[in-house]
């Protein structure tokens, strides 16, 4: 089974648990590290989230989570929050910054840039438009080694 997989059954598994509790579940990320597997499960709400929440939500899915037996392996298990800067890696994700400023590395630089800053204009699942400077960039979504939200320090 793939990770993507594996992220998608977790997710399935979890989001009615997390929005009972009501948290927004973010991303679900299972990755390994050297030698060792991590399943990260990302939470998010108005307000932000506090050590409290993470705890909260990492004990109403531990034994649920041992119990579907999705990963076979063991790993080590983490609850967060997406930070100031989020990854964004899934359509949704896109769609909600668009009209923000995002910071995209690319896998195959444009226009000798590898990184680019703008304002996310649209989103489709194979293109995104970047305005920088006043200039609309066309980025390949394939091209996107990682996107981020931009954070705003007052």
């Amino acid at each position: 089974m793939t990770n993507h997989n594996i992220e998608s059954k977790i997710e399935n598994l979890l989001t009615p648990i997390i929005h009972q509790l009501d948290y927004e579940l973010y991303d679900v990320q299972y990755e390994k590290q050297g030698k060792d597997y991590y399943l990260r499960i990302i939470i998010d709400k108005m307000g932000g989230i506090s050590i409290e929440d993470c705890e909260k939500v990492n004990h109403a899915i531990d034994a649920v989570l041992d119990e579907a037996d999705i990963i076979s392996t063991s790993y080590f298990l983490e609850v967060s929050s997406p930070g100031i800067e989020r990854v964004l890696r899934k359509d949704w994700h896109f769609e909600k910054q668009i009209g923000n400023e995002i910071n995209i590395k690319l896998f195959k630089p444009m226009e000798k840039q590898k990184e680019l800053k703008g304002i996310l204009k649209s989103y489709q699942k194979d293109e995104l438009e970047l305005e920088i400077d006043t200039n609309i960039w066309k980025i390949d979504t394939k091209n996107i080694a990682i996107a981020k939200t931009v954070a705003e320090l007052f």
